[in-house]
């Protein structure tokens, strides 16, 4: 499909490259020669404040030929059951798609002044989507898949390939073991603490782990491996190498036996790093960590996800991309399920003080085992109904859906006694 379009900017080809190569995967061009458009005698589309004769036309509200971030009026209204903005008048769509999707997907209210949480995060209560009830579901994507309806009458000769829906499982080793790899100190601090408290059962239990009686409790990776090749299905396991600090809690990052595991791990899985919280300010930081787990597993690292999901745009993406990361995981919220960006479709990272497109894939989870226990205070069977809703929802744009694990929910101990099965329930579910 031809577009036409007055001026060619940056925001539009990134949009432009989003709807149709990421998210419908047809050819497409932009071109801001008028005559050239008038005479092109195939699928065309006029996206401009004029339309020229009788062509596909879609009025812009403006925001793709801005530049520099500013306050936006946002005003919600409807068109078919779905939550609009950026309304346009005299054309086919009664908004603009495309200045509607860029602002969600460039993540564009979280470089405008906002409160943040006591970790420094946006947080999802601050965000449009959740102030306007559509965090649960992928705008973007229902809303491309009612706008490919309105091509394919337009232009019954485009052939838009078929998708599917496809699954991602991704695990955070925040902490590998309870009891083990903490260091002379820690543990015995821990047990130190633990006499304080009077609390015998963990003196004895740590003791018995410690002796080799018992398992480490979130020692659950036997477990995952054979849940995962049960269901053929596809793992990212994300390390935490941090230096031990007040929100870096992990194993000791030069022990053999954690090591060991990630190396075991690497062998049936894809392998990222965890970048620590204190590295999203120390760029520094952030290479020591990258280069300890390339050190463990011989192999370059190209994935991410920070740790507490601490993501401060655009700072955190500008380091991975310094430090060649090519995928990062982050794109979701602590407190709640759902979709950040609106979308259940990896795309690439806009710079928008930049007004850059750049290479930095961003794939965005939905939903987080920590969020239904920790922020929501579900139970298991209420966190199971809403994980099947937005599979669902997934499932109903042929998009990717993305969850987020931690070891220990597979315990089956203390605090997560009763949530050792919810894992291969939403597998059941995904596979239906």
């Amino acid at each position: 499909m031809l577009i036409f379009t007055p001026k060619i900017t940056n925001r539009i080809k990134y949009t432009f490259q989003l709807v149709f190569s990421t998210v419908y995967n047809i050819n497409h061009s932009l071109t801001d020669d008028i005559d050239f458009f008038k005479s092109y005698n195939f699928e065309k589309l006029n996206y401009s404040n004029k339309q020229i004769d009788d062509e596909f036309y879609l009025r812009p509200h403006g925001l793709l030929d801005e530049k520099g971030i500013s306050d936006q009026d946002l005003n919600i209204s409807k068109w078919n059951k779905l939550p609009i903005f950026f309304q346009v008048k005299n054309c086919i769509l009664p908004f603009d798609i495309f200045s509607a999707s860029f602002f969600l997907v460039s993540r564009y209210e979280e470089y405008l002044p906002h409160i943040k949480d006591r970790f420094g995060r946006f947080t999802a209560k601050e965000s449009f989507a959740f102030k306007n009830n559509f965090l649960e579901i992928p705008l973007i994507n229902l809303w491309l898949k009612e706008f490919q309806k309105i091509i394919e009458l337009k232009f019954p000769e485009i052939i838009f390939p078929k998708k599917k829906f496809t699954y991602q499982s991704t695990i955070d080793i925040d902490n590998a073991y309870f009891f083990l790899e903490k260091g002379v100190v820690r543990t015995a601090a821990s047990f130190i603490r633990s006499a304080l408290q009077l609390d015998k059962e963990s003196i004895l239990e740590r003791r018995d782990v410690l002796l080799g009686k018992l398992s480490d409790p979130y020692d659950t990776y036997d477990y995952q491996l054979k849940l995962n090749e049960k269901y053929n299905i596809d793992v990212l396991y994300f390390f935490l190498l941090a230096d031990y600090g007040l929100n870096d809690k992990n194993c000791l990052t030069q022990s053999r036996k954690f090591q060991l595991l990630i190396k075991h791990l690497s062998d049936y899985a894809k392998t990222g790093i965890h970048p620590s919280y204190s590295s999203n300010d120390n760029i520094d930081k952030l290479l020591i960590e990258k280069k300890r787990l390339e050190d463990i597993t011989k192999k370059e690292v190209k994935f991410s996800r920070q740790h507490f999901l601490k993501l401060e745009i655009p700072k955190t993406y500008r380091n991975l991309i310094e430090l060649s990361i090519s995928d990062d995981y982050t794109m979701g919220y602590a407190s709640y399920f759902g979709f950040r960006a609106s979308i259940c479709t990896p795309f690439y990272f806009y710079d928008l003080e930049e007004e850059l497109l750049t290479k930095l894939k961003i794939h965005p989870f939905s939903i987080m085992d920590a969020t239904f226990k920790y922020y929501l205070k579900l139970n298991p069977h209420e966190t199971l109904e809403k994980i099947k809703l937005i599979i669902d929802e997934v499932k109903n744009v042929d998009g990717h859906f993305i969850s987020l694990w931690h070891n220990e929910t597979w315990s089956n101990y203390k605090e997560w006694e009763g949530w050792m099965h919810l894992y291969e329930q939403m597998l059941i579910h995904i596979k239906k």
